[in-house]
């Protein structure tokens, strides 16, 4: 075996001489068979050998050339030593950090790592390569997305650099030909991590699916300018089609201009602008449609959204939403995250907070409007602005166990149908720690809430406007105890606990029907609530009480993994007093002692079972209130069956302002059928309208390469003040190619809604 160092030769070997290379292994020792460590040395091994030092050597018979992080591999090699060329074929392999070129002839600079290659087959950043001496590491192989593929020509213009010709590439392993992007010409250019391609067509089980002059895209994953693959539906409101352009405009700032052709409706131009710095972020948004073929009119949807820091503390933001019409979000609100909204937001604010004596201090001016999707006719619904709000809440902590806590708020309300005023509320309050320990607690609580109306004459009435004060003190005390055992079940070490918690309210009860009411409303009884002072939310109303509720809760917590096994909770409120305030203002009698009995029975309660159960005892009817039990089965990803029983006797009507009776059924699946395939489907089914609110049923397809998703839904909607019943139907089609992008409409946000437990299997193995 000869080894070639021609940056280090000494000048015995550098003389002109002829070896063949049995001479050569018969009068030298034999080098180990193992890379040079010296970055610049060139190592040949071969069956023959024979050439001209510093000039040219042939080679023949299993030839392998090293250096630094290149390896070749022919079956007959010229090589040229002073310019470190060297020519190869009748076959060869050339492997370059993470890249593996094979092919029929080769002509390559190893210093400049230039050259060419004819009908050549190539894998780019093979993540099962390990990384040669010296090799770059780049992000593409780190991802592990490696691209493979052939042409007529491979042509190496420099470190991680190329050009094919001729070429087609995918992402699939060897021997899967699902898909391919062919192209004229392909330049590859890791050092930037952009790949660009000319006279482009994307083929898909050799059907050709999309053609492009020239695209761009980032060889890593990272934000490139360019244009985006093409997104498509079909529905209710037409065929659209929608072709995304990205700018990436600078590491901090980008945007996304996307036209949509809806052959129902013309032609959509959507926009999005985000932007992002140390003090501040924020994006604004848009949807533009000229001239509604179905309604002749102008459509269009504004949102706007930014947070900033001006100094230390204080911050200043805005969020605002608006559309062109009632009817928007039916027609087109699957592309915006308000669709379901009635009111659209719409306020600035100022924050301040500081540190103070040991406590803090939190201020907010906000101004804050509405935009009410519903008839114009019909006002009563729409929510008051607040213009201004002024807020603050501050808390202290004093000797002795002792803390301070102030709230207060002052509101000017308007309403262009019903009372407006200005409303003033100051809540002091001192809380006693006297017992804060890791096994239990005990905090008394006093206040005082003090509220003040100034009201508007109201309508045409031309009489002054009128003062209310109210004044209530509220006295409250929260105590808990925490116990917790060593237990085993089931050969397995648990945590067992028993926590008790005690919680007494008294306020005293006061007429509040002449004090409009703002902004109140009442709090779902839930376990959240159990613990609170005031059933209402919001100052308008604060209910009068002398009551005590008691709750226990036990936890079954593994003690390897932490993992919730079990839990069970039991609550109940008691009442010494029978008054008590209605959300209207008036003094009512309870009928009961006692009121609502909650429970609540849940956990992991093994690897694949889920159970999540809620149930409400209404002492006032002597029948249940509410309950909810759902059940999931999860055993891996890809597979998982979900059902959910709801009950209601008085619940609001998804999201309407309506309120009723509630039942509903709620079946999830994603199931895989047969091999490569899933099934995914939603019932929501209400018993008692006897009709489906919500279908959705589709199938998946996962190749391990790509991804192909069909999926059919159908939303029914009650009748509203806002607008009659209706029914939405659409189709979402996503062909998804593994390290390229995807086609079509993804579905992937309505099957994460609609299916608990929901996993994309695009992260999956193929079943």
């Amino acid at each position: 075996m000869l080894k070639l160092q021609p940056t280090k030769m000494t000048l015995a070997l550098a003389a002109a001489f002829s070896v063949s290379a049995a001479q050569a292994a018969d009068n030298a020792p034999e080098a180990p068979n193992t890379p040079p460590t010296t970055q610049g040395q060139t190592h040949v091994t071969a069956d023959h050998m024979d050439g001209q030092m510093q000039d040219k050597l042939k080679a023949s018979g299993d030839v392998v050339v090293i250096r630094d992080n290149q390896t070749l591999e022919a079956d007959w090699l010229d090589y040229y030593q002073q310019q470190n060329r060297v020519k190869a074929g009748n076959h060869f392999r050339l492997t370059r950090d993470k890249d593996v070129v094979t092919g029929t002839t080769l002509d390559y600079w190893m210093d400049e790592h230039t050259g060419s290659a004819q009908q050549p087959s190539f894998q780019m950043g093979n993540p099962d390569t390990n990384n040669k001496p010296g090799g770059a590491k780049r992000s593409l192989a780190k991802s592990g997305v490696a691209f493979r593929g052939d042409g007529s020509e491979a042509q190496f213009t420099g470190p991680d650099q190329y050009r094919l010709i001729n070429s087609r590439v995918n992402s699939c392993v060897v021997g899967d030909d699902s898909w391919y992007l062919k192209s004229s010409t392909l330049d590859l250019n890791y050092a930037t991590n952009i790949g660009v391609a000319r006279n482009a067509r994307l083929e898909f089980q050799g059907v050709p699916i999309l053609y492009t002059p020239w695209i761009d895209f980032p060889l890593d994953g990272s934000r490139k300018s360019g244009l985006l693959t093409p997104t498509f539906r079909s529905g209710t409101t037409g065929f659209d089609i929608a072709l995304p352009y990205y700018w990436n405009i600078a590491p901090n700032f980008d945007a996304t201009f996307t036209p949509h052709i809806n052959l129902k409706r013309g032609t959509m131009l959507a926009g999005e602008f985000r932007y992002l710095e140390p003090d501040y972020e924020g994006s604004i948004y848009t949807e533009q449609l000229r001239n509604d073929k179905l309604t002749h009119t102008n459509r269009y949807a504004w949102y706007a959204t930014h947070k900033q820091t001006l100094l230390p503390g204080l911050t200043f933001g805005y969020d605002y939403n608006y559309v062109s019409d009632v009817n928007y979000f039916n027609d087109f609100g699957d592309r915006t995250l308000q669709a379901t909204n009635v009111n659209l937001k719409r306020e600035a604010w100022v924050k301040y907070s500081t540190g103070w004596q040991g406590g803090n201090v939190d201020t907010m001016l906000r101004t804050q409007r509405y935009q009410t999707l519903e008839d114009p006719v019909i006002a009563a619904d729409q929510p008051y602005a607040r213009l201004p709000q002024i807020t603050l809440v501050a808390n202290q902590k004093l000797p002795d166990g002792l803390s301070f806590n102030l709230q207060g708020d002052l509101t000017r309300f308007s309403h262009p149908t019903l009372q407006t005023g200005d409303r003033f509320v100051a809540y002091p309050s001192v809380t006693w720690n006297v017992l804060s320990k890791s096994w239990g607690f005990l905090r008394p609580k006093f206040g005082v809430n003090y509220t003040k109306y100034d009201l508007n004459p109201l309508g045409s009435n031309t009489t002054p406007g009128s003062t209310i004060t109210r004044t209530l003190p509220i006295f409250s005390t929260d105590s808990g105890l925490y116990f917790e055992r060593d237990t085993q079940f089931s050969s397995s070490d648990y945590v067992e606990t028993l926590e008790p918690r005690l919680f007494y309210v008294y306020i005293p009860a006061k007429d509040q029907s002449m004090i409009p009411n703002f902004d109140s409303s009442e709090n779902d009884f839930n376990f959240a609530q159990l613990f609170s002072e005031n059933r209402f939310s919001s100052w308008d109303r604060i209910n009068a009480a002398n009551q005590l509720t008691a709750a226990l809760t036990s936890r079954l917590i593994s003690s390897e993994t932490g993992r919730e096994r079990l839990r069970v909770m039991l609550g109940q409120r008691y009442y010494f007093k029978n008054e008590d305030t209605s959300l209207y203002g008036n003094q009512i009698t309870l009928q009961n002692n006692s009121k609502g009995l909650l429970g609540s029975l849940g956990g992991d309660l093994d690897q694949a079972w889920r159970l999540d159960s809620t149930y409400e005892y209404n002492q006032d009817l002597a029948k249940t209130q509410r309950y909810s039990m759902q059940v999931r089965y999860n055993p891996a990803p890809g597979k998982t069956v979900s059902l959910r029983y709801r009950y209601g006797r008085y619940e609001q009507i998804g999201d309407t302002t309506q309120y009723g009776p509630l039942r509903q059924i709620d079946l999830g699946v994603q199931w895989p059928i047969v091999r490569q395939w899933y099934a995914v489907a939603r019932e929501n089914y209400s018993l008692i309208d006897n009709k489906p609110l919500e279908h959705l049923l589709g199938v998946e397809y996962n190749d391990g390469c790509w991804t192909a998703r069909v999926v059919l839904k159908r939303d029914s909607t009650l009748a509203t003040t806002i607008s009659s019943a209706t029914k939405s139907t659409g189709v979402f089609f996503q062909l998804e190619l593994r390290g390229l992008g995807s086609l079509g409409s993804s579905p992937a946000s309505d099957l994460k809604l609609a299916i608990p437990g929901y996993s994309n299997i695009s992260d999956t193995r193929p079943n």
